[in-house]
């Protein structure tokens, strides 16, 4: 994936502050961020007096108050300062005051911390926000300016991501935000480039397999999506996940033991003890081969939100090895093939569509929760995929991503006569933020 970069708004520069502004930009075709959080850590005493476009999660005065800020800015009201933290937290804000003249009014701000791949939209794969810094002696000139460092950035159900250290770059020029036609030009300008770290911890969605050719559904992984450190009643974390029935798949998993229980007395599986523990995902896939005859082949893609926050704009990534050639179309979904990304069909709903709902209460108190739920149906051809065996495994994905994450796949396929087959098989996403200043 490539960098990212972003476009400035006009700042100032003083002997005892300036105003800067941060642009965070994505160029990564599967990469994105929800309700992101940004930090860093200031190295030489500064504060944060006021923002646009942005906000942070604490004002911490007292830091300010207390320390070396206090006592020489000795006549500043400091119950109006932004953050007086040394490593603050920002936030987006939402779209409901990207017009307020006070807080907004910066071109690509406030949009609820959401930001997209460039291929969905390229007009909102930036987000951006403008701050006044004070600084400390003996900084107190126009010129003397040192960008934070240990930059952070992270969303809700994103993939993780680690930054570099800022990297001095030409200074960027930048429309006139008075709407002139005017090109200005920073004084300086700092990137940052953050990539998708390598993979430590558990993914924070996963993905069940299913086929009309076996009645059971292999569910997602035990713990895919890590396991509490105290679970009641208690579970086996180790113990593989239990086949289930289709009409499990839409109740929450703590509403599926009867179910997995029953399927298994009928199907004559063995019922572990104690029984497996669940997959703990906020959102999970289900892929469901849907037909198969002897020109093509269907697939059916159902997402399941089982989290209290809906995701606007969702997507799926799909990489398909032996499939990928043979993509036909998708139904509800809108469907792309990705440039640069090896055998990777993106999928997005449609208008009305991209919306993935929250979980929500049932029509009576005691009936199970409903997850939020987006379905489709994708075809494929056989003409340019010869060979291919659907029923032995060549129908499934290698890798899922949902909103950039990549999401745990089952062990195993389902197979004819009932039976199931093992299944045998670094994402680089950069998102660079660019730190400008500029002296009228």
């Amino acid at each position: 994936m490539k960098d990212t970069h972003a476009p400035s708004l006009l700042l100032q520069a003083f002997e005892s502050n300036y105003w800067a502004q941060v642009t965070i930009s994505n160029e990564n075709p599967i990469g994105r961020l929800d309700y992101w959080k940004l930090s860093w850590e200031w190295q030489r005493g500064e504060f944060i007096q006021a923002m646009k476009g942005a906000e942070t999660l604490e004002q911490s005065q007292s830091d300010c108050i207390d320390g070396a800020a206090g006592a020489f800015y000795q006549s500043m009201d400091f119950s109006t300062v932004m953050s007086c933290e040394k490593v603050p937290t920002i936030v987006d804000l939402s779209q409901y005051q990207a017009n307020n003249t006070a807080v907004g009014k910066i071109q690509y701000c406030c949009r609820n911390g959401t930001i997209l791949p460039p291929i969905i939209d390229p007009s909102k794969s930036k987000s951006a926000f403008q701050l006044q810094v004070y600084k400390l002696p003996p900084d107190l000139n126009r010129t003397t300016l040192f960008p934070p460092l240990n930059w952070k950035i992270n969303g809700i159900l994103n993939p993780d991501y680690q930054c570099g250290q800022p990297r001095r770059v030409d200074p960027t020029e930048f429309p006139d935000p008075s709407g002139t036609q005017r090109t200005l030009s920073a004084i300086a300008s700092w990137q940052i480039v953050c990539n998708i770290s390598t993979k430590i911890g558990k993914p924070r969605c996963c993905v069940s397999f299913s086929a009309y050719f076996n009645e059971s559904v292999i569910p997602c992984q035990t713990c895919a999506c890590g396991c509490p450190s105290s679970i009641k009643p208690a579970c086996s974390p180790k113990e593989p996940a239990m086949l289930l029935p289709s009409s499990a798949l839409l109740v929450p998993f703590q509403n599926r033991t009867a179910k997995a229980i029953a399927w298994a007395r009928m199907q004559h599986f063995p019922i572990p003890q104690p029984l497996p523990c669940g997959d703990y995902c906020g959102v999970s896939v289900n892929w469901h081969v849907y037909s198969d005859y002897s020109k093509g082949w269907s697939a059916r893609l159902t997402l399941f939100n089982w989290g209290a926050t809906e995701f606007a704009n969702w997507f799926v990534a799909v990489e398909m090895d032996k499939a990928f050639a043979g993509y036909q179309d998708v139904y509800s979904f809108n469907g792309t093939k990705v440039p640069g990304l090896k055998n990777t069909l993106l999928m997005q709903g449609n208008e009305g569509l991209n919306y993935l709902n929250a979980e929500t209460n049932g029509s009576t108190p005691y009936d199970p929760r409903i997850p939020g739920k987006q379905q489709s149906v994708i075809s494929f051809t056989k003409k340019l995929t010869p060979g291919i065996d659907i029923v032995a495994g060549d129908g499934y994905p290698t890798k899922l991503f949902f909103n950039g994450e990549e999401c745990s796949l089952p062990d195993f396929f389902p197979s004819g006569a009932g039976h199931v087959v093992s299944r045998n098989f670094p994402l680089l996403l950069v998102a660079s933020m660019f730190f400008f200043l500029v002296i009228l």
